[in-house]
């Protein structure tokens, strides 16, 4: 069988494997406690879970790609409240069956295939920026992320701007929890226009911090969305990853192309789906109570690779701990042999090797369960 070519380069995806080896283990039945991958056991709030419910019809008709009126009235209500930006629901936001999936098919409304095209983002990376890259046909500009793993303008060589057609920022950041500051997002957002670049800003973890909450780009914008697009996710602010619930906000023209390119793939999110997601985004206080969660289940861990005198890089906001070791695959797979299922850093592209990332997923309970497993494994 013939393949795209695109996909045979790729192969499988990163964290795939290793999902596969901890499930063996569980059907042979080794309890494992998983920090692997982004889905916390967090239930779903009640009033979120009723909305659905609620909104589930007796006859079932096609969603359209621009969304309902309600959901995108809540978006703008929600970033509001936390940003205090305004934004036009009907032209300046279009909401996504989980922002995975919008940021896949994202250039495939702005690359040219035929053309040198590129799209930039800093590496190690959440995996999908690749993806949905290479398969829309651009050229990769992977920009190695050092210190404290932040993006900032003056770390993409000119030539890379010269071809830079997208410029991807993840703030507060997959894999490392490190947060981009407003200053650094004004300067990527200003050289990316300087260049006739669209700006494209992950956000999905923008209610998951400690301290001061992280800075928007649309915060930095000044009211003026021309040539930026910011993604949010309901999945970890509200525990929705199986409802697939995201949106994107910006540019009104940028909008309406991706609104074009989605009605050809067919991905309007269900419109049950999106009466639960208008519920979550109307409430703040639900977000409130995950993140001080999150943020016990991070001290918890965060104490024990003090103890074994490892360092915790980044780490400030989002899902996740990013730890520094000798050998993240050594290290991945001497935890997994103990029940502690951990992500290699290497999985998420070069920059990624020697250092380990654990998602915040598993129950407080056990993130206790773990220290004694963590602390025992990396003394030895």
């Amino acid at each position: 069988m013939r393949l795209n070519p695109v996909l045979a380069a790729l192969g499988a995806y990163p964290l795939a494997e290793i999902q596969m080896r901890a499930r063996h283990l569980r059907e042979a039945g080794r309890p494992l406690i998983d920090f692997s991958i982004g889905d916390p056991r967090e239930p779903t709030p009640p009033f979120i879970r009723a909305a659905l419910r609620d909104a589930v019809p007796e006859v079932s008709q096609y969603p359209t790609t621009a969304g309902l009126a309600e959901l995108r009235e809540a978006i703008a209500g929600y970033l509001h409240r936390r940003l205090g930006v305004t934004v036009d629901p009907a032209s300046e936001i279009i909401p996504t069956t989980g922002s995975k999936e919008g940021i896949f098919h994202t250039p495939f409304a702005f690359v040219d295939p035929g053309s040198d095209d590129s799209v930039v983002f800093g590496t190690p990376a959440y995996p999908v920026y690749e993806r949905g890259a290479r398969f829309a046909g651009a050229r990769i500009d992977a920009i190695r992320l050092h210190g404290d793993f932040v993006l900032r303008a003056g770390d993409i060589p000119d030539e890379v701007w010269d071809r830079a057609r997208l410029v991807w920022s993840c703030s507060p950041h997959n894999p490392t929890g490190a947060v981009t500051s407003a200053g650094d997002l004004a300067g990527l957002l200003a050289r990316s226009r300087a260049e006739d670049a669209l700006f494209l800003s992950d956000e999905c973890y923008l209610d998951l911090y400690e301290g001061e909450p992280p800075a928007s780009v649309l915060e930095v914008a000044g009211g003026d969305l021309t040539g930026l697009l910011a993604y949010f996710s309901c999945s970890k602010r509200s525990g929705m990853t199986g409802y697939r619930s995201g949106a994107i906000v910006g540019d009104a023209a940028a909008i309406a192309a991706l609104v074009d390119v989605r009605a050809s793939a067919g991905v309007a999110t269900p419109e049950f789906v999106q009466a639960a997601a208008a519920a979550a985004w109307a409430d703040d206080d639900h977000a409130a109570e995950r993140r001080s969660i999150f943020n016990a289940k991070r001290d918890i861990l965060r104490a024990a690779f003090d103890q074994v005198g490892l360092t915790v890089v980044g780490s400030t906001a989002a899902l996740y701990l990013w730890v520094a070791v000798d050998d993240d695959l050594a290290i991945t797979t001497r935890l997994l042999e103990h029940g502690v299922v951990v992500s290699p850093g290497r999985a998420f592209g070069a920059g990624g090797e020697g250092y380990i990332r654990l998602a915040l997923v598993p129950t407080l309970a056990e993130c206790e369960q773990a220290v004694e497993v963590l602390v025992e494994t990396l003394q030895s």
